[in-house]
């Protein structure tokens, strides 16, 4: 079984620099990284962890805790870490926490904590009122979501008010009235479901409409495509007609769209349909789904880049603590088959 020192001889550089480099010490050549990195991967050096917490005070793990791996925005979001880590020389322990707040508070107790290094956290039965629960936790965290703000933590978000007003704009542009929003929540925390609630109604009054709330569909059981179907349907049912859906995710717009051609209406033609999160599905739909992309991989990308820096500054050798960060991701609006095009 070939060892450090076996891997310093390979890569002709120190012990000592291969640790940093498995260590994820960052004042390290990018050409000396990855000579040791390509050494590694040419002797089949599996590093021993519980040595490396040892020497280190580091395992190299990160942790990231969200709802459901099931639900397509966690999955996607769960690779898009895994890739961001991967450059940065991490791995990644996964928790899906249920969507109950026991699963997210065991998902934040120190003795599962002694895993990782640090934690990204997506909350969503957690609230505003636990965000004591995030500070002094005695190990690094980056918050992603709505559901809690905390100016002691670092914070990963999306511009969700924002990007629900682009989707509702969207229809108002090209003609609709009737529009319906799909996936309410009666939950007075549901914090996505709230602000992109927040972008529908403010994209209408902006036109001088109001919210009908005969066209809203709740899905209290989950933003899945079986809750988006019944969604629509009970829309359907209770106001015979719509010419324009709000999805707040593409699961739901996917359920809502088997809907509406379940009962023979055309899309975009009749019923036009956009969605939220620009997961993989939504390219693949038929109609291809016009959707939000809320800027995942930017959210992966930064929030274990912010990781690794509070890392840094745990390990390094006088790096300054910054103050936390709060950073907002871009949006983009994503036109596809489910809308008519705008008329110039």
């Amino acid at each position: 079984m070939a060892t450090m020192a076996d891997v310093a001889r390979r890569a002709g550089v120190s012990a000592k620099t291969v640790s940093n480099v498995l260590s994820g010490y960052p004042y390290i050549r990018e050409s000396t990284r990855e000579r040791v990195l390509t050494a590694i991967d040419e002797l089949g050096y599996e590093l021993n962890v519980t040595a490396r917490i040892l020497r280190s005070g580091r395992s190299g793990v990160i942790g990231l805790a969200v709802p459901e791996l099931g639900q397509p925005y966690f999955g996607e979001l769960a690779d898009e870490v895994l890739a961001a880590a991967r450059r940065h020389d991490l791995q990644v322990l996964i928790e899906p926490t249920g969507f109950t707040r026991d699963g997210e508070l065991e998902a934040l107790r120190e003795p599962r904590r002694r895993l990782v290094d640090g934690l990204v956290f997506s909350p969503a039965a957690l609230d505003q009122g636990d965000a004591h629960v995030l500070e002094n936790l005695g190990y690094p965290l980056v918050l992603l979501g709505e559901q809690i703000f905390s100016s002691r933590v670092d914070h990963v978000t999306m511009h969700n008010v924002e990007g629900a007003r682009a989707a509702t704009d969207l229809l108002l542009d090209v003609g609709r009235r009737r529009i319906a929003l799909v996936g309410m929540l009666h939950a007075p925390t549901a914090g996505s479901a709230r602000l992109r609630f927040q972008g529908y109604r403010e994209a209408l009054e902006a036109r001088g409409l109001s919210v009908d709330e005969r066209l809203l569909g709740w899905a209290d059981d989950g933003w899945h495509r079986a809750n988006g179907a019944r969604a629509m349907a009970a829309v359907l049912d209770g106001v015979g007609q719509v010419d324009g859906v709000v999805a707040l995710n593409d699961a739901l717009a996917i359920g809502a769209m088997y809907e509406l051609q379940v009962r023979g209406l055309s899309i975009p033609r009749d019923v036009a349909v956009v969605g939220f999160d620009d997961i993989e599905d939504a390219r693949y739909s038929v109609p291809a789904l016009t959707t939000i992309d809320p800027g995942r991989r930017e959210i992966a990308e930064v929030a274990v880049d912010l990781l690794r820096r509070r890392l840094d500054e745990r390990t390094g050798p006088g790096e300054p603590t910054r103050p936390p960060v709060l950073h907002v991701a871009d949006l983009r609006l994503i036109e596809r088959e489910s809308t008519p095009p705008r008329v110039p």
